[in-house]
């Protein structure tokens, strides 16, 4: 059978299992009872980041680090089902979602012959704005309960850091 994995994928692939050994026995439930919801920027690694190994935390990601119905969805279960009491949401400087609108790329796509009118693809122009929409929308959400722990965060791209974006409650 033909592996689909470039080969330099299959061999840190198989680096990997070989030491997995003792984590196949982590719990479903994250360690930290953290869920981080962050951008799929390449550039971007919450586990590094933050410090995290494999089963301390829920890591959902998506263009933005936006809290879109599905990433609401992911933390709602999260929560309910897996017992996270806690939520960062970490947008990043130099972020691609700031360089288009709707319309530019419904234009884009309708020249390749697709309608996409019916997506909203949550473009926005500014991230720590973006990071306090987010925030207030999951801080808010009757799916959470009123003591879930929202914050917001801003992840340089030049420097490294985490910076905190304040929220008020």
């Amino acid at each position: 059978m033909h592996d689909p994995l470039p080969k330099d994928l299959r061999h840190a692939n198989d680096r990997y299992a070989e030491t997995w050994g003792e984590k196949a026995s982590l719990e479903r439930k994250p360690t930290r009872r953290l869920a981080v919801l962050t951008c799929m920027d390449a550039r971007v690694d919450p586990a590094r980041v933050l410090g995290l190994e494999e089963g301390n935390a829920h890591v959902i990601r998506n263009a933005g680090g936006v809290a879109s119905d599905d990433a609401l969805r992911s933390l709602v279960i999260s929560n309910r089902l897996l017992g996270t009491d806690t939520a960062y949401v970490i947008g990043h400087t130099q972020c691609g979602m700031i360089k288009f609108t709707n319309e530019e790329l419904y234009t884009q796509l309708e020249g390749e012959g697709v309608d996409a009118r019916w997506l909203d693809f949550l473009p926005f122009t500014e991230i720590e704005a973006s990071v306090t929409l987010s925030v207030r929308r999951l801080r808010w959400s009757p799916l959470l309960p009123p003591d879930y722990r929202v914050e917001g965060f801003v992840f340089d791209v030049a420097t490294g850091r985490l910076e905190p974006v304040d929220v008020p409650e």
